[in-house]
Protein backbone atom coordinates (compact mmCIF):
# COMPACT_ATOMS: atom_id res chain seq x y z
CA UNK A 1 0.00 0.00 0.00
CA UNK A 2 0.86 3.60 -0.70
CA UNK A 3 0.83 6.38 1.73
CA UNK A 4 -1.89 8.47 -0.21
CA UNK A 5 -3.62 5.38 0.21
CA UNK A 6 -4.22 6.22 4.26
CA UNK A 7 -5.63 9.32 5.60
CA UNK A 8 -3.01 11.25 7.34
CA UNK A 9 -2.27 10.67 10.96
CA UNK A 10 -0.97 13.49 12.84
CA UNK A 11 1.50 13.19 16.07
CA UNK A 12 -0.65 15.90 17.64
CA UNK A 13 -3.07 17.98 16.09
CA UNK A 14 -5.52 20.43 17.34
CA UNK A 15 -8.61 18.60 19.41
CA UNK A 16 -11.99 20.80 19.22
CA UNK A 17 -14.68 20.68 21.29
CA UNK A 18 -18.48 22.21 20.59
CA UNK A 19 -17.73 24.72 22.80
CA UNK A 20 -15.06 26.98 21.09
CA UNK A 21 -17.65 28.24 18.59
CA UNK A 22 -19.67 30.03 20.84
CA UNK A 23 -17.19 32.04 22.40
CA UNK A 24 -15.96 33.00 19.02
CA UNK A 25 -19.51 34.00 18.03
CA UNK A 26 -20.01 36.30 21.08
CA UNK A 27 -16.74 37.53 20.30
CA UNK A 28 -18.02 38.71 16.69
CA UNK A 29 -21.59 39.46 17.73
CA UNK A 30 -20.20 42.24 20.29
CA UNK A 31 -17.23 43.17 18.20
CA UNK A 32 -14.29 42.21 20.21
CA UNK A 33 -11.90 41.15 17.68
CA UNK A 34 -9.44 44.03 18.71
CA UNK A 35 -6.33 42.22 20.66
CA UNK A 36 -7.98 42.33 24.25
CA UNK A 37 -11.55 41.90 25.45
CA UNK A 38 -13.59 39.99 27.65
CA UNK A 39 -12.77 36.08 26.16
CA UNK A 40 -9.29 37.30 27.04
CA UNK A 41 -10.08 38.68 30.45
CA UNK A 42 -11.73 35.26 31.45
CA UNK A 43 -9.54 32.77 29.58
CA UNK A 44 -6.95 34.16 32.72
CA UNK A 45 -9.07 33.57 34.82
CA UNK A 46 -10.08 30.03 33.98
CA UNK A 47 -6.39 29.10 33.95
CA UNK A 48 -5.82 30.79 37.68
CA UNK A 49 -8.42 28.86 38.63
CA UNK A 50 -7.22 25.85 37.20
CA UNK A 51 -3.61 25.98 38.36
CA UNK A 52 -4.52 28.00 41.58
CA UNK A 53 -2.19 30.74 41.07
CA UNK A 54 -2.59 34.25 41.62
CA UNK A 55 -2.02 35.97 38.36
CA UNK A 56 -2.10 35.27 34.07
CA UNK A 57 -1.23 37.06 31.67
CA UNK A 58 -2.02 35.85 28.07
CA UNK A 59 0.43 35.74 25.84
CA UNK A 60 1.32 34.98 21.83
CA UNK A 61 3.28 32.50 22.60
CA UNK A 62 5.30 30.17 25.03
CA UNK A 63 8.13 31.52 24.35
CA UNK A 64 6.96 35.29 24.75
CA UNK A 65 6.04 34.17 27.98
CA UNK A 66 9.60 32.81 28.69
CA UNK A 67 10.86 36.00 27.25
CA UNK A 68 9.13 38.42 30.03
CA UNK A 69 9.90 35.40 32.22
CA UNK A 70 13.11 36.22 32.21
CA UNK A 71 12.99 39.97 32.19
CA UNK A 72 10.71 39.48 35.02
CA UNK A 73 13.85 38.05 36.89
CA UNK A 74 16.17 40.57 35.63
CA UNK A 75 18.04 38.57 33.39
CA UNK A 76 20.63 40.78 31.33
CA UNK A 77 23.30 41.14 28.98
CA UNK A 78 26.41 38.33 30.21
CA UNK A 79 24.10 37.06 32.57
CA UNK A 80 24.18 32.98 32.98
CA UNK A 81 20.88 31.11 32.99
CA UNK A 82 20.75 27.34 33.90
CA UNK A 83 18.90 25.16 31.45
CA UNK A 84 18.63 21.70 30.68
CA UNK A 85 19.55 20.50 27.11
CA UNK A 86 17.32 17.98 26.57
CA UNK A 87 14.29 20.49 25.86
CA UNK A 88 12.84 22.39 22.74
CA UNK A 89 14.68 25.24 21.60
CA UNK A 90 11.97 27.83 22.51
CA UNK A 91 13.27 27.34 26.32
CA UNK A 92 16.63 28.47 25.48
CA UNK A 93 16.15 30.88 22.64
CA UNK A 94 14.57 33.88 24.98
CA UNK A 95 17.77 33.66 27.15
CA UNK A 96 19.60 34.77 23.88
CA UNK A 97 17.24 37.72 23.18
CA UNK A 98 18.07 38.71 26.72
CA UNK A 99 21.43 38.86 25.98
CA UNK A 100 22.46 36.01 28.31
CA UNK A 101 24.35 32.32 27.93
CA UNK A 102 22.56 29.16 28.66
CA UNK A 103 24.33 26.78 30.60
CA UNK A 104 23.35 23.61 29.80
CA UNK A 105 22.64 20.58 32.28
CA UNK A 106 22.03 16.76 31.32
CA UNK A 107 19.09 14.60 32.34
CA UNK A 108 18.58 12.28 34.53
CA UNK A 109 16.82 8.86 33.26
CA UNK A 110 13.95 8.45 35.67
CA UNK A 111 11.98 11.47 33.97
CA UNK A 112 14.31 12.44 31.39
CA UNK A 113 14.39 15.93 32.81
CA UNK A 114 17.30 17.84 34.80
CA UNK A 115 19.39 16.07 36.56
CA UNK A 116 20.19 17.68 40.29
CA UNK A 117 23.46 16.14 40.40
CA UNK A 118 25.17 17.87 37.31
CA UNK A 119 22.88 20.62 38.52
CA UNK A 120 24.84 21.02 41.96
CA UNK A 121 28.17 20.27 39.67
CA UNK A 122 27.45 23.67 37.63
CA UNK A 123 26.72 25.96 40.76
CA UNK A 124 29.09 24.22 42.60
CA UNK A 125 31.65 24.77 39.58
CA UNK A 126 31.30 28.66 39.48
CA UNK A 127 31.49 28.79 43.32
CA UNK A 128 34.98 27.08 43.26
CA UNK A 129 36.06 29.17 40.88
CA UNK A 130 34.78 32.45 42.22
CA UNK A 131 32.41 33.66 39.46
CA UNK A 132 28.90 35.21 39.36
CA UNK A 133 25.96 32.76 40.32
CA UNK A 134 23.69 32.44 37.16
CA UNK A 135 20.79 35.00 37.31
CA UNK A 136 18.07 31.98 36.72
CA UNK A 137 17.19 28.38 36.52
CA UNK A 138 14.51 26.72 34.04
CA UNK A 139 13.01 23.86 34.88
CA UNK A 140 11.17 22.05 32.52
CA UNK A 141 8.78 19.53 32.38
CA UNK A 142 9.19 17.16 28.99
CA UNK A 143 6.99 15.46 27.40
CA UNK A 144 4.08 16.64 30.54
CA UNK A 145 6.36 14.15 33.11
CA UNK A 146 6.95 16.22 36.50
CA UNK A 147 10.63 16.95 36.79
CA UNK A 148 12.25 15.65 40.34
CA UNK A 149 11.18 19.19 41.82
CA UNK A 150 11.86 17.97 45.72
CA UNK A 151 15.56 17.47 44.27
CA UNK A 152 15.99 19.95 42.08
CA UNK A 153 14.74 22.98 44.28
CA UNK A 154 16.53 21.69 47.16
CA UNK A 155 19.64 22.20 45.32
CA UNK A 156 18.00 25.43 44.11
CA UNK A 157 17.65 26.39 48.42
CA UNK A 158 20.96 25.30 48.62
CA UNK A 159 22.80 27.81 46.55
CA UNK A 160 20.09 30.51 47.34
CA UNK A 161 17.49 29.98 44.71
CA UNK A 162 14.07 30.13 46.41
CA UNK A 163 11.52 27.69 45.22
CA UNK A 164 8.64 28.99 45.62
CA UNK A 165 7.41 33.00 46.13
CA UNK A 166 6.80 32.86 49.78
CA UNK A 167 10.13 31.44 50.06
CA UNK A 168 13.44 33.60 50.82
CA UNK A 169 13.13 36.56 48.71
CA UNK A 170 15.19 38.55 50.45
CA UNK A 171 18.34 35.66 49.47
CA UNK A 172 16.71 35.27 46.22
CA UNK A 173 17.55 39.16 45.79
CA UNK A 174 20.62 38.80 47.29
CA UNK A 175 21.60 36.14 44.91
CA UNK A 176 19.61 36.81 41.86
CA UNK A 177 18.96 32.89 41.26
CA UNK A 178 14.86 32.82 41.01
CA UNK A 179 13.19 29.81 38.64
CA UNK A 180 11.56 29.94 35.76
CA UNK A 181 9.50 26.68 35.78
CA UNK A 182 8.66 25.83 31.67
CA UNK A 183 5.49 24.12 31.68
CA UNK A 184 4.72 24.46 28.55
CA UNK A 185 4.06 20.84 27.25
CA UNK A 186 2.96 20.07 30.83
CA UNK A 187 -0.51 21.86 31.52
CA UNK A 188 -3.23 19.20 33.52
CA UNK A 189 0.02 17.49 35.22
CA UNK A 190 0.63 17.48 38.45
CA UNK A 191 3.64 16.85 41.26
CA UNK A 192 2.24 15.77 44.65
CA UNK A 193 -1.68 17.07 43.68
CA UNK A 194 0.15 20.52 42.81
CA UNK A 195 -0.34 22.10 39.26
CA UNK A 196 2.98 22.26 37.51
CA UNK A 197 3.84 25.74 36.34
CA UNK A 198 2.95 27.22 40.23
CA UNK A 199 6.28 25.69 41.85
CA UNK A 200 8.64 28.38 40.61
CA UNK A 201 8.74 31.90 40.96
CA UNK A 202 7.04 32.51 37.63
CA UNK A 203 5.63 29.69 35.48
CA UNK A 204 4.47 29.24 31.36
CA UNK A 205 2.41 27.51 29.66
CA UNK A 206 2.32 27.11 25.67
CA UNK A 207 -1.46 26.70 23.86
CA UNK A 208 0.48 25.87 20.32
CA UNK A 209 -1.17 23.68 17.95
CA UNK A 210 0.13 20.66 18.69
CA UNK A 211 -0.40 21.13 22.65
CA UNK A 212 -3.22 19.34 25.09
CA UNK A 213 -4.72 23.03 24.69
CA UNK A 214 -4.78 24.80 21.92
CA UNK A 215 -5.60 28.20 20.82
CA UNK A 216 -3.95 28.32 17.13
CA UNK A 217 -0.64 29.66 18.91
CA UNK A 218 -0.37 31.22 22.14
CA UNK A 219 0.54 30.77 25.71
CA UNK A 220 0.33 32.62 29.46
CA UNK A 221 2.32 33.25 32.28
CA UNK A 222 1.30 32.99 35.67
CA UNK A 223 2.79 34.15 38.98
CA UNK A 224 1.47 34.40 42.73
CA UNK A 225 2.80 38.00 42.31
CA UNK A 226 0.00 40.34 41.07
CA UNK A 227 2.57 43.19 40.11
CA UNK A 228 4.43 41.09 38.34
CA UNK A 229 2.19 40.23 35.92
CA UNK A 230 0.78 43.95 35.43
CA UNK A 231 4.35 44.30 34.71
CA UNK A 232 4.20 41.33 32.09
CA UNK A 233 0.95 42.86 30.76
CA UNK A 234 2.49 46.73 30.55
CA UNK A 235 5.21 45.38 28.44
CA UNK A 236 3.54 42.77 26.32
CA UNK A 237 1.17 45.93 25.30
CA UNK A 238 4.18 47.76 23.74
CA UNK A 239 5.18 49.43 27.24
CA UNK A 240 2.44 52.16 26.74
CA UNK A 241 2.68 54.67 29.80
CA UNK A 242 -0.40 56.09 31.08
CA UNK A 243 -0.76 59.08 28.90
CA UNK A 244 -3.69 60.53 26.58
CA UNK A 245 -1.07 60.25 23.46
CA UNK A 246 1.30 57.44 22.98
CA UNK A 247 3.87 57.30 25.52
CA UNK A 248 6.64 55.07 25.56
CA UNK A 249 10.20 54.87 28.78
CA UNK A 250 10.65 51.44 28.03
CA UNK A 251 11.17 49.04 25.30
CA UNK A 252 8.03 47.14 24.41
CA UNK A 253 6.71 44.23 22.56
CA UNK A 254 3.18 43.00 20.63
CA UNK A 255 2.89 39.78 22.38
CA UNK A 256 -0.60 39.83 24.16
CA UNK A 257 -3.18 37.24 22.94
CA UNK A 258 -6.14 38.05 20.94
CA UNK A 259 -9.52 38.01 21.79
CA UNK A 260 -10.71 35.92 19.50
CA UNK A 261 -7.96 33.03 20.19
CA UNK A 262 -8.51 33.54 23.75
CA UNK A 263 -12.36 32.57 22.94
CA UNK A 264 -10.82 29.61 21.43
CA UNK A 265 -8.96 28.82 24.67
CA UNK A 266 -11.97 29.07 26.93
CA UNK A 267 -13.73 25.91 25.15
CA UNK A 268 -10.50 24.25 25.53
CA UNK A 269 -10.23 24.70 29.08
CA UNK A 270 -13.86 23.18 29.57
CA UNK A 271 -12.50 20.02 28.66
CA UNK A 272 -8.94 20.03 29.56
CA UNK A 273 -9.16 17.27 32.36
CA UNK A 274 -11.03 15.29 29.58
CA UNK A 275 -7.93 15.95 26.92
CA UNK A 276 -5.35 14.69 29.50
CA UNK A 277 -7.01 11.29 30.82
CA UNK A 278 -7.46 10.67 27.20
CA UNK A 279 -3.67 11.46 26.48
CA UNK A 280 -2.65 8.79 29.88
CA UNK A 281 -5.06 6.42 28.30
CA UNK A 282 -3.32 6.07 24.78
CA UNK A 283 -0.48 5.50 26.53
CA UNK A 284 -1.31 2.58 28.24
CA UNK A 285 -3.26 1.43 25.13
CA UNK A 286 0.56 1.66 23.21
CA UNK A 287 2.25 -0.11 26.58
CA UNK A 288 -0.44 -2.70 26.47
CA UNK A 289 -0.70 -3.58 22.81
CA UNK A 290 3.69 -3.48 22.15
CA UNK A 291 5.25 -3.81 25.48
CA UNK A 292 5.83 -7.40 23.96
CA UNK A 293 8.35 -6.42 20.66
CA UNK A 294 12.09 -6.76 21.45
CA UNK A 295 13.71 -4.25 22.39
CA UNK A 296 11.01 -1.55 22.75
CA UNK A 297 10.44 0.10 25.81
CA UNK A 298 8.37 3.07 26.42
CA UNK A 299 8.88 6.39 28.04
CA UNK A 300 9.21 7.56 31.66
CA UNK A 301 7.39 5.79 34.25
CA UNK A 302 5.51 7.96 36.76
CA UNK A 303 7.88 8.80 40.23
CA UNK A 304 5.70 8.39 43.25
CA UNK A 305 3.70 11.75 43.43
CA UNK A 306 4.02 12.49 40.08
CA UNK A 307 0.95 12.50 37.75
CA UNK A 308 2.22 13.13 33.77
CA UNK A 309 -0.53 14.74 31.19
CA UNK A 310 1.22 12.00 28.81
CA UNK A 311 1.38 14.94 26.28
CA UNK A 312 2.78 12.93 23.86
CA UNK A 313 3.88 8.78 24.18
CA UNK A 314 7.24 7.64 23.37
CA UNK A 315 9.07 5.17 22.87
CA UNK A 316 13.13 3.97 23.43
CA UNK A 317 14.73 1.41 20.97
CA UNK A 318 17.47 -0.80 22.38
CA UNK A 319 20.09 -1.46 19.55
CA UNK A 320 21.28 -4.71 21.97
CA UNK A 321 17.73 -6.34 21.22
CA UNK A 322 16.30 -4.94 17.80
CA UNK A 323 17.86 -4.12 14.70
CA UNK A 324 15.12 -1.43 14.21
CA UNK A 325 16.26 2.30 14.81
CA UNK A 326 14.27 5.24 15.44
CA UNK A 327 15.04 6.21 12.02
CA UNK A 328 14.03 3.16 10.07
CA UNK A 329 10.97 2.82 12.34
CA UNK A 330 10.14 6.65 11.64
CA UNK A 331 10.41 6.24 7.67
CA UNK A 332 7.98 2.89 7.41
CA UNK A 333 5.67 5.12 9.51
CA UNK A 334 5.64 7.39 6.81
CA UNK A 335 4.80 4.38 3.99
CA UNK A 336 1.43 4.36 5.87
CA UNK A 337 1.10 8.02 6.19
CA UNK A 338 1.84 8.22 10.03
CA UNK A 339 3.51 11.04 11.39
CA UNK A 340 6.06 10.26 14.09
CA UNK A 341 9.30 12.53 15.22
CA UNK A 342 12.10 12.18 17.07
CA UNK A 343 12.73 12.96 20.28
CA UNK A 344 14.10 16.57 20.69
CA UNK A 345 17.63 16.88 19.79
CA UNK A 346 19.67 18.35 22.89
CA UNK A 347 20.55 21.73 22.82
CA UNK A 348 24.23 21.54 23.17
CA UNK A 349 24.28 19.79 19.96
CA UNK A 350 22.71 22.56 17.95
CA UNK A 351 24.71 24.43 15.54
CA UNK A 352 23.33 27.37 17.62
CA UNK A 353 24.45 26.33 21.09
CA UNK A 354 27.39 24.63 20.02
CA UNK A 355 29.79 26.64 22.45
CA UNK A 356 27.71 26.94 25.63
CA UNK A 357 28.69 25.32 28.75
CA UNK A 358 27.38 21.89 29.29
CA UNK A 359 27.25 19.69 32.19
CA UNK A 360 26.75 15.51 31.73
CA UNK A 361 25.69 14.77 28.38
CA UNK A 362 25.80 10.66 28.28
CA UNK A 363 21.75 10.67 29.52
CA UNK A 364 20.20 13.32 26.97
CA UNK A 365 22.60 12.18 23.83
CA UNK A 366 21.19 8.46 24.86
CA UNK A 367 18.04 8.82 24.62
CA UNK A 368 18.17 10.94 21.44
CA UNK A 369 19.36 8.53 19.34
CA UNK A 370 16.88 5.94 21.31
CA UNK A 371 13.66 7.67 20.82
CA UNK A 372 10.72 8.02 18.83
CA UNK A 373 7.58 10.72 19.49
CA UNK A 374 4.32 7.90 18.46
CA UNK A 375 1.05 9.89 17.49
CA UNK A 376 -0.63 10.84 20.90
CA UNK A 377 -3.96 13.13 19.74
CA UNK A 378 -6.85 13.07 22.19
CA UNK A 379 -8.98 12.48 19.32
CA UNK A 380 -7.54 9.56 18.08
CA UNK A 381 -9.71 6.41 17.76
CA UNK A 382 -9.10 2.69 18.58
CA UNK A 383 -8.81 2.34 14.72
CA UNK A 384 -6.53 4.77 14.51
CA UNK A 385 -4.27 3.37 17.39
CA UNK A 386 -4.49 -0.17 16.27
CA UNK A 387 -3.48 1.09 12.82
CA UNK A 388 -0.11 2.62 14.35
CA UNK A 389 0.49 -0.47 16.62
CA UNK A 390 0.42 -2.83 13.06
CA UNK A 391 2.61 0.02 11.42
CA UNK A 392 5.27 -0.43 14.31
CA UNK A 393 4.55 -4.37 14.47
CA UNK A 394 4.98 -4.56 10.50
CA UNK A 395 8.45 -2.75 11.10
CA UNK A 396 9.49 -4.99 13.81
Amino acid sequence: MRSQDYDRLYLSPPHLGRHEINYLHKALEDNWVAPVGPNLDGFERDICEFTEAQACVALSSGTAAIHLGLKLLEVEAGDEVLCPSFTFVATANPIVYCGGTPVFIDSEPDTWNMCPQRLREALQARVAGGQRLPRALIIVHLYGMPARLDELLAVAREYGMPARLDELLAVAREYGIPVLEDAAEALGARYKGQPLGTFGDVGVFSFNGNKILTTSGGGALVTNRPEWAAKVRFWATQARDQAAHYQHSELGYNYRLSNLLAGIGRGQMELLEDRVKKRREIYLWYCDKLRHLPGLAFGPAEPAGSRSNRWLTTILLDAEQTAVTPEHLRLHLETRNIESRPLWKPLHLQPLFADTPMYGSAVCENLFTRGLCLPSGSAMTEGDLRRVADAIEEAF
